[in-house]
């Protein structure tokens, strides 16, 4: 069977495409006398119009129109009602699957609904789009509407070939009177919570059934705040994806359906004298996905009219999504996206395999070191090191609630630059720190001490709550005092005479120190604080 047919080349997918993850193998040279070998990598298929490969079913039964024939009107000519549905002619129907067609010619085909004609009881329609399989969307899920699009709808996916569903997004010229939920735009939403379900109003409001069109889910506005404005940055992208689960769950689906809860009115109040002009019609649905395939498969067909992944790694399943008879010698995992550029395969790996060599999954390959009879992993991922894979590099600690054979089971240090004393961290994670600092990374700093900024770290204070400047002093940053006229020392404890006017105090005049010794201190005290930084 013939693989799905791509969509244009739009700047979204040409990035996705663009060299990352289209191979699930590859030469590399190890720098050994053998030569290259060939190296399992990470790898999807490309994007395609999945229009192609959807069923659509529409409900409740008999909504569509035709059966029996019918006339209805147009918003923009509302009484003149010479149109015709009828299921019977060729040309006179409007059956569901015209939304999934190609449109040839110019000529625009469509599925229409009924007339509102039992008005007040509401005008409902669901339309159902199936795969079968798991999808990821990567670009807009643009519908084309004819005639005024809804002036209510929800857009609805599910992840279980649609025994549950959960809403993607709200549409209402009101979102507040009609779901009760506050007006938003895709550009309101942060990396924190881009994942939210949001209500808009931007595509329902009536502006003319000629001018607007489309219906759109935007899923490239959420792609692009982590990957740019020009979806540049996909390294920043992927690095999110595989961090988060949530994330990726976010744009994957088996079903999409769409609840249309009330049809376009042409911006009035619902005039029960013509409800003819009053239905839905769809003439387009575009759905740019690829299929989910782990990571572990660059081709994705159909077969039986069933989409299927062409899986590598040892894998199987519709979604790759289970080791092969005979390469269960360790859990099945998905394949990553990093390190970026290849990403890692996670290959599924044979039971013999692993009796010569055990690398705990972080590894496919040994070398035996006969003059110490061992034998040896080379070339550990997921920041591992050891015979067996069974340590982390320096500058990683172990994660000690996952396995030992998960790809995630190191876990960066991220030890201070300045307030610890090394990059490398203990077994819990705990940093060495410099004196006066604290924390797992050392970031913060013990009481009495201070961050100054730079390369300083914590720094001991002159005077805090601790040690308080005395006789009216003011303790600047921590630091030093800033003393009164009459008063000097480190924390303004001495009463000074000030030339040519006498000593407030005769009895400390000849122990207090002299105008220009108390004009160094500020030189002093920075020197001190500028030792205590080394």
């Amino acid at each position: 069977m013939d693989r799905l047919k791509p969509l244009p080349l739009l700047l979204l997918l040409v990035t996705f495409c663009r060299c990352q993850f289209d191979a699930c193998r590859s030469k590399v040279d190890p720098g050994w006398e053998a030569g290259p070998v060939w190296e399992d990598s990470a790898c999807q298929p490309p994007p395609a119009n999945m229009k192609e490969a959807m069923q659509i079913r529409v409900d409740p039964p008999g909504v569509t129109c035709g059966n029996p024939p019918e006339r209805f009107c147009t918003l923009e000519n509302p009484y003149l009602c010479s149109d015709e549905c009828d299921a019977s002619s060729p040309d006179l129907s409007h059956p569901p699957q015209l939304m999934g067609d190609r449109e040839r010619g110019g000529l625009i085909t469509y599925w229409q609904t009924v007339p509102w004609s039992k008005y007040p009881e509401p005008l409902l329609a669901n339309i159902t789009l199936s795969w079968n399989k798991s999808l990821e969307v990567v670009d807009d899920l643009v519908v084309s509407f004819e005639y005024g699009r809804p002036t209510s709808m929800v857009f609805e996916k599910s992840t279980d070939k649609g025994l549950t569903w959960q809403p993607y997004q709200f549409y209402a010229d009101d979102c507040m009177e009609t779901f009760g939920m506050p007006p938003k735009r895709v550009s309101d939403l942060a990396p924190s919570n881009v994942t939210r379900v949001i209500c808009t109003e931007q595509y329902s409001r009536w502006v003319g059934a000629k001018e607007e069109k489309t219906v759109v889910f935007e899923v490239g506005a959420r792609l692009r705040v982590f990957a740019g404005p020009k979806l540049l940055n996909t390294d920043a992208l992927y690095t999110r994806l595989q961090s988060s689960k949530a994330l990726r769950d976010f744009f994957t689906f088996t079903n999409l359906r769409l609840r249309l809860l009330r049809p376009a009115l042409g911006g009035t109040y619902v005039q029960r004298d013509n409800l003819l002009k009053y239905f839905y019609a769809i003439s387009n649905i575009d759905v740019p996905a690829r299929c989910k395939c782990n990571l572990h498969a660059s081709r994705c067909a159909l077969r039986d009219a069933t989409l299927m992944c062409d899986c590598e790694h040892n894998t199987s399943g519709q979604d790759c999504q289970r080791c092969n008879a005979g390469f269960e010698s360790r859990n099945w995992m998905p394949g990553s996206f990093l390190p970026l550029s290849r990403g890692t395969a996670n290959a599924c790996e044979a039971a013999e395999t692993t009796t010569k060599c055990e690398c705990n999954g972080h590894s496919n390959r040994c070398s035996f070191m006969d003059f110490l009879n061992v034998v040896t992993c080379v070339s550990c991922k997921h920041n591992t090191r050891g015979h067996r894979c069974q340590h982390c590099r320096l500058g990683y600690y172990r994660n000690d609630q996952l396995p030992l054979d998960h790809q995630d089971v190191c876990v960066e240090c991220e030890c201070d630059a300045v307030g610890s004393r090394s990059r490398h961290c203990a077994a819990l994670g705990a940093c060495p720190c410099r004196q006066g600092a604290t924390g797992r990374r050392c970031e913060q700093c013990l009481p009495g001490y201070t961050r100054r900024g730079g390369v300083v770290g914590c720094t001991a204070n002159v005077c805090d709550e601790a040690q308080s400047c005395q006789n009216g002093g003011t303790c600047v940053d921590f630091l030093r005092c800033e003393c009164a006229d009459n008063f000097a020392g480190v924390y303004c404890e001495q009463r000074v005479c000030l030339k040519n006017s006498g000593c407030l105090d005769d009895n400390t005049s000849a122990a207090s120190p002299p105008v220009t010794s108390r004009l160094r201190l500020p030189l002093t005290l920075s020197l001190i604080a500028a030792a205590a930084a080394l």
